[in-house]
């Protein structure tokens, strides 16, 4: 099984990818993919889900600078456990310059075809190390956990969070203290510590 995971800010680029790869009959395997627009858990994923192949556009992060000195472990991470493609979406020093330090499978312009970035993901497939690996591909979080992890990192209260995807106030609670396991988070102030001030 081929685990694929995808780290975009953009909710319409992880969703189209994820379609696009799901549909595209591009693998000759089974393939999970998995779509994050959060630095903190795309790093805990790459780490702990160990993906094959990561498709990242970390441009859209480079606004925040505390998302910024976070890039070096998740660039880290992603480069112990699979092959990483970066999409650039702008220019920026600071990041380019981060990223430079990193062995990357390949940096393309995130408006490349769909036929050269499938080209870049079979060039980087076929330089993975041989190694066996467990064929379990599971999800770090829940669909649910990860909806429940973006309203609250938004600064969205537990009332409000179980309104909008329409369960208990007591479920949200359980969801987060999960969310925290996983992550391995020490506090309920955790996932706010990268965040500049004033949010969270």
């Amino acid at each position: 099984m081929l685990k694929i995971l995808l780290i975009d800010r953009c909710y319409f680029t992880r969703s189209g990818l994820e379609i696009w790869l799901n549909q595209a009959g591009l693998f000759s395997t089974p393939v999970v993919v998995t779509g994050l627009n959060n630095l903190m858990l795309a790093k805990e994923h790459a780490m702990q889900w160990q993906p094959d192949l990561i498709i990242a556009d970390l441009y859209g992060f480079a606004g925040d600078l505390h998302h910024i000195q976070q890039l070096s472990s998740l660039l880290t991470a992603c480069n112990e456990h699979g092959q990483l493609i970066l999409l650039q979406s702008g220019h920026n020093a600071e990041m380019e310059s981060y990223c430079q330090q990193f062995p990357l499978s390949a940096r393309l312009a995130k408006t490349s075809s769909l036929d050269e970035l499938a080209k870049a993901m079979d060039t980087a497939l076929l330089a993975r190390p041989v190694y066996a690996k467990p064929q379990a591909a599971a999800p770090l979080l829940t669909r649910q956990e990860e909806k429940v992890l973006s309203l609250w990192m938004e600064g969205t209260n537990n009332h409000s969070i179980a309104h909008r995807l329409g369960i208990n106030g007591k479920t949200v609670y359980t969801y987060k203290r999960n969310i925290r396991m996983k992550l391995g988070m020490c506090n309920r102030f955790t996932p706010f510590l990268s965040l500049p001030e004033g949010v969270g």
